[in-house]
C-alpha cells in the first residue's frame, strides 16, 4: 500500500505541476482548451486518491493527526507532494 501511495503523492505532483504550469497557460494564452480538460481530470482524480490514500495509510501505519495533517497541506502546495513523499515516505520504506 506504501508503494501505491508514494506513487500516487509523485503522480498528484506531476499532473499539478502540467495543469498550472503548462495546460493553464495552454488554455487562457494559445486559446487550446482540450488539454486542460484532460489534464485536469486527471489532476481530479489524483487529487482524489492521494487524500484517500492519505487516510488510509494514515490509519493502518497509526500516524498521529499532525502528520496526516501535513499530508493534506501537501496536496495543496506547488512541489509539496514530492517533499512529503521524500521526507516522510522513504524513511519508512528502508525501515
Amino acid at each position: 500500500m506504501l508503494k501505491l501511495f508514494r506513487a500516487t503523492a509523485i503522480l498528484e505532483g506531476i499532473s499539478y505541476l502540467a495543469l498550472f504550469g503548462v495546460t493553464m497557460p495552454l488554455k487562457y494564452w494559445a486559446e487550446i482548451p482540450e488539454p486542460n480538460k484532460l489534464v485536469g481530470y486527471a489532476h481530479g482524480f489524483l487529487f482524489i486518491a492521494f487524500i484517500a490514500l492519505t487516510l488510509i495509510v494514515g490509519f493502518t501505519q497509526k500516524w498521529s493527526f499532525k502528520k496526516v495533517f501535513i499530508f493534506g497541506i501537501a496536496s495543496l502546495l506547488p512541489f509539496a507532494t514530492f517533499y512529503v513523499e521524500e521526507k516522510y515516505l522513504r524513511p519508512e520504506d528502508n525501515a
